[in-house]
């Protein structure tokens, strides 16, 4: 039987490690790309690993002419150091790294990657509940997460067969919280845990779980997967 290959775009820490390690575990071919040398270089799985910046088109393009035929492409890669501003004082030039990565990114890895994918092939962005609830100083967050569904739904139809989805995880303990909640950490996701039906916040392994559903469904396509605790209904 034919290995499986995907190619997942910040598979070097959160989310995009904890679907590496599922996906190895499971005989799969997982090729591993990040800004970061080091911290690709740090990931104990046996990967492939391209030091990628999506949001650099000869990046990007230069990543699948190392990749031969996959089965899927995912992104979990989410720079979104200077996006959270107040409105009043936004700057955008601080946020451009946070399109980059959500929004541009996402769009070259469609255009480079979709000739790669063979029959039966998909490609899975991450979205994120800043979509659905907001909140202050997030705006430019709430607009690259709902950008991300809308643009899944249109790639789904473009490219068609090949499936495109988005999982969009609620509140997550990954180390990207460190830097939007600081030594406030802890707190933070303590208090949204109480609110949530599901009484806890979200592991990085419940959105790999997630992303691997819409990876081996056939007949789901331009979908938002909600990953998120029941956060929408709170």
């Amino acid at each position: 039987m034919k290995t499986e290959r995907v190619v997942i775009i910040g598979g070097s820490s959160g989310m995009g490690l904890a679907l590496a390690t599922e996906l190895v575990a499971q005989g799969t071919e997982v090729t591993i790309a990040g800004r970061s040398k080091d911290r690709l270089e740090a990931v104990e799985l046996e990967v492939r690993k391209v030091v990628t910046d999506i949001g650099d088109e000869q990046d990007v393009e230069r990543l699948f002419k190392t990749t031969g035929e996959i089965d899927h492409i995912v992104t979990t890669a989410a720079d979104i150091s200077g996006a959270y501003q107040p409105i009043r004082e936004y700057d955008v030039a601080a946020a451009r790294s946070s399109i980059e990565s959500k929004l541009i990114g996402p769009l070259l890895l469609a255009k480079h990657g979709a000739p790669m994918l063979a029959q039966g092939g998909s490609i899975v962005f991450t979205s994120g509940i800043a979509a659905y609830r907001p909140g202050p100083r997030g705006s430019m967050v709430a607009a690259l997460n709902g950008a991300l569904g809308s643009m899944a739904a249109a790639l789904a139809v473009e490219l068609a067969p090949i499936r495109v989805n988005a999982v969009s995880p609620g509140w997550v303990d990954t180390p990207i919280w460190q830097g939007v909640a600081g030594d406030a950490k802890d707190q933070t996701l303590a208090a949204m845990a109480d609110r949530l039906p599901v009484g806890r916040i979200g592991r990085t392994k419940d959105i790999a779980d997630a992303i691997i559903a819409l990876l081996r469904n056939g007949f789901i396509t331009g979908t938002v997967l909600h990953a998120d605790g029941g956060h929408r209904l709170v």
